[in-house]
């Protein structure tokens, strides 16, 4: 079985050295993906702008990569078999999954799966409206109802894609989005 936690111990050196921040790291099974190998996901985010580009992607696919293959080579199988590495931005409805993103996203609607009951319920889609630091705990406001949630039980959380969250999004890096180039027909 992988170790997720020990994969976290050898990305995140080489996130933060390139100037990244790690949003989340996941393996993703063969039948989760549709496909005859596994996926190790990566996302990550340059702190100033919540976004990566494809450069950005590319040094991370390549650093992560190298140290995986350093560490095979001396027998440390991450991973057992094949797999597929993916890195990404965490994208616009991004997965909320450090304290840091539940603060910073308060006022946008999301979607909540805890890991256990909590009011007879495990899944919350609402507008969070708080998080507190001190107790770790989220409120979420749901059809009038605010509802206190444990981080601790949060198994998966993300942003609903709305317009008043595309509206608060940071613009994308246009560079280079002005330029057209058109192609003349024979």
């Amino acid at each position: 079985m992988t170790d997720i936690a020990r994969i976290i111990e050898i990305v995140e050196p080489q996130a933060r050295a390139l100037g990244f921040d790690l949003v989340r790291v996941a393996l993703f099974g063969k039948t989760e993906v549709g496909d005859e190998e596994h996926t190790l996901q990566i996302m990550a985010e340059r702190p100033e702008t919540g976004q990566l580009l494809i450069e950005d992607c590319a040094a991370l696919s390549r650093a992560v990569s190298d140290q995986i293959d350093i560490l095979e080579a001396k027998g440390d199988e991450l991973i057992e078999g094949a797999y597929r590495l993916e890195v990404s931005s965490p994208g616009i409805d991004r997965p909320l999954t450090r304290p840091k993103d539940y603060a910073a996203w308060i006022g946008h609607e999301v979607r909540i799966e805890l890991s256990e009951l909590i009011d007879t319920r495990k899944r919350f889609r609402g507008d969070l409206v708080g998080f507190d630091a001190d107790t770790n705990t989220i409120s979420v406001e749901e059809d009038a109802v605010v509802y206190t949630v444990p981080l601790s039980l949060v198994a998966r959380a993300k942003l609903v894609l709305t317009d008043k969250l595309i509206a608060a999004s940071r613009p994308i890096d246009m560079t280079g989005a002005d330029t057209v180039v058109e192609e003349q027909e024979d």
